[in-house]
């Protein structure tokens, strides 16, 4: 995890730079969410991954962070019951969330916490229970879900790899979308079309992949700066230049 400045973890670029082009490349990511398909209700939608260090629960912090920042109500669920980190990213306690509604302990109102960003707000995955994918091919999950649609615009939900274990071929089916991360110069394209085609037999429908940690040239950036963007040395450092999104 990165080190804490003015009450923010740096990997929350979107919020610390908002002007940069890395958090012009997260919010292009949620206009393409947006009109992926507006006659359809995409309220609760699955961000996951091939495989582990691919950059899935940082994007979808930051995703999630543009679209508070467009004045939804929105909400994480870190569904990552195996090694969560959403608790880390926005520097809150873990002592619980997820499992702590799932087993009946809390209700999802008491275990909700706020974030720093307005609109935002976190369910984190709670204490790590010895029967993850139990908990999620549940009834209290169905249940968990279906009370985030009534009180939230948009929701997300954080799995694990799905290619790692079948947490997120179970959830795919209870959402509305599903975004698969995959890591530039990293993620074979042999494992993302094998990823691919496990969740869609678990019925999930794609909305779209996240092309992480992209490297940005000069070119890049004078476009963006043609077009009214600008950034400081900070700004570069905090990011820009090492993760891009798109979809």
């Amino acid at each position: 995890m990165l080190a804490s400045k003015n009450g923010f973890n740096r990997q929350l670029i979107t919020r610390l730079h908002p002007k940069s082009p890395v958090s012009e490349a997260y919010r292009t990511v949620r206009t393409n969410i947006h009109f992926s398909n507006p006659e359809l209700d995409q309220r609760i939608i699955l961000v996951t991954s091939s495989g582990p260090e691919e950059g899935k629960s940082t994007t979808l912090a930051n995703v999630a962070v543009t679209m508070a920042q467009a004045g939804k109500k929105v909400l994480i669920i870190d569904a990552d019951l195996r090694k969560p980190v959403q608790h880390k990213i926005f520097e809150l306690s873990n002592g619980r969330g997820t499992t702590s509604v799932l087993v009946g302990d809390f209700s999802l109102e008491e275990a909700l916490q706020p974030t720093p960003v307005a609109g935002l707000q976190l369910l984190t995955s709670g204490p790590i229970p010895p029967n993850p994918s139990e908990l999620l091919d549940s009834t209290a999950m169905k249940s968990l879900l279906s009370k985030s649609r009534q009180g939230f615009d948009m929701v997300l939900v954080d799995s694990p790899p799905a290619m790692a274990v079948t947490d997120a071929l179970i959830l795919c089916s209870l959402v509305d979308g599903v975004i698969l991360v995959i890591k530039s110069g990293q993620t074979r394209i042999d494992i993302v079309k094998d990823t691919k085609a496990l969740l869609e037999k678990g019925q999930a429908r794609f909305l779209g992949v996240i092309l992480n940690e992209v490297k940005y040239s000069g070119d890049d950036y004078r476009y963006y700066y043609y077009y009214g963007g600008h950034k400081s040395e900070e700004e570069a450092g905090d990011g820009a230049g090492q993760t891009g999104a798109g979809q």
